[in-house]
């Protein structure tokens, strides 16, 4: 198993380009498979998860060939002759559901595993089946899978919001699904977010009818058939805004290129409030944070266009080195605070009341042995361990390797003193 060691303190500088973005591109490989013909799928990082995906497919009889050096994929389902996406795959990440809505809509039947990831709390189910049940489908749990059949797509207006907000991969789904029902699905309530917006131009790509995507009320048109297209897939903002926070938190003054600056306003206004320099042009931005005078925020995570969930733990190990208390209030997942004991490990001082973490910022981090709880804790340990004393090494990278493409080698080419070692 894999582990990374870095010696911190080092100043970053140079350029770091951004892959795409792995939120968008897993719903989008499902969907190929909804298609009549093959599709070509572009700006895919060759990640864990993404290849978790394509193995799945393969193992329901679909073509997939994926060129990792150009980052491109091919997926042909013609050969597609079993519906039951199994356990042993699905359960080693969340997108995995998604298969629900393809499946659906080009077979009328599945069975897919309930499906795992990382461990942030609880993630249930409940939308999901709630929207697809009133699309007309017959849905229960048995030995652990989600069995679904569907004779008779039927379009309807399905209401998605949840007691955290909306569900994208639910609103992904109930859309999917949707996309072959008879007649008009108005989903109330609907995720807004960019990579949610870029499955609907991938569908209509193929010739879906969708209005509105991005907004909180999507309409669709259910059509016939689907054609096979050649589409590329959007930046990952996760990943642009975790660079960008390793700017930040080291005190540099490095580049972050093809982003879209329109899907970081959240992180920005923040990072704008807190001091840092910001100069965005065309698809990159220039981060200057050598002015170390910097202000505590008080920050709520919320759904698109809001502070996301998945730059929480990244903002929270900055937020670590700037004098002063800062709150950062979790309202997507409230249990998603594994890394506040290993922040803390690392001479951080962070105390957690229900859903809320105080941080007590300003104090020299130092480098210690820790252990990555899920993909995005994963990322707050290494930006920590970039600023801190001494050497750290974190445990369980693979979580790391599911959402970033080369990290290690991307801070090396910012002057960073990492390494990846290997103890099989």
């Amino acid at each position: 198993m894999d582990k990374l060691k870095i010696f911190g303190g080092k100043q970053l500088e140079g350029t770091v380009e951004i892959e795409g973005a792995k939120n968008a591109a897993l719903p989008i490989i499902a969907a190929a498979i909804m298609a009549d013909s093959s599709s070509v799928i572009r700006n895919v990082p060759p990640l864990s998860d993404v290849k978790t995906m394509l193995d799945i497919l393969s193992s329901l009889g679909a073509s997939c060939e994926f060129d990792e050096e150009k980052k491109v994929i091919k997926i042909d389902p013609a050969g597609i002759h079993s519906f039951t996406a199994p356990y042993d795959m699905v359960r080693k990440m969340r997108a995995s559901i998604c298969l629900l809505g393809p499946l659906l809509a080009r077979f009328g039947r599945c069975s897919v595993s309930f499906p795992g990831g990382c461990v942030i709390g609880q993630r249930p189910i409940d939308l999901h089946i709630k929207g697809l049940r009133a699309l007309n489908v017959d849905i229960c749990i048995k030995h652990g899978y989600i069995e679904a059949v569907a004779d008779n797509l039927k379009g309807n207006t399905v209401f998605l919001g949840g007691r955290f907000g909306s569900s994208v991969l639910a609103t992904a789904n109930v859309m999917l699904s949707a996309v072959k029902a008879k007649g008009t699905t108005i989903i109330e309530s609907a995720a807004c977010e960019p990579e949610l917006v870029d499955l609907a131009d991938f569908l209509i790509a193929m010739g879906a009818d969708i209005c509105n995507a991005g907004g909180h009320s999507i309409t669709i048109n259910g059509v016939t058939s689907l054609k096979g297209v050649d589409y590329t897939v959007i930046p990952d903002r996760i990943e642009a805004g975790t660079y960008i926070l390793a700017g930040v938190i080291t005190r540099s003054k490095i580049e972050v290129s093809k982003l879209k600056k329109e899907h970081l306003f959240a992180l920005t206004d923040v990072l704008s409030f807190c001091g840092v320099g910001l100069n965005f042009s065309k698809d990159k931005v220039d981060v200057d944070a050598l002015d170390t005078s910097f202000r505590p925020v008080d920050i709520t995570t919320l759904p698109f266009p809001g502070f996301p969930t998945d730059l929480q733990a990244q903002m929270m190990a900055f937020m670590a080195t700037v004098p002063g208390i800062s709150v950062i209030t979790e309202k997507i997942f409230p249990e998603r605070f594994i890394h506040i004991a290993e922040l803390n490990r690392m001479a951080a001082d962070i105390s957690l009341e229900n859903s809320t973490a105080i941080i007590k910022g300003g104090s020299p981090l130092s480098g210690a042995p820790v252990m990555a709880s899920d993909l995005r804790a994963s990322a707050a340990l290494v930006l920590s361990a970039l600023v801190a004393t001494g050497c750290t090494v974190i445990n369980r990278i693979y979580h790391l390797d599911r959402g970033y493409w080369a990290m290690e080698e991307k801070l090396k080419s910012l002057g960073a003193r990492i390494e990846r070692i290997n103890y099989e």
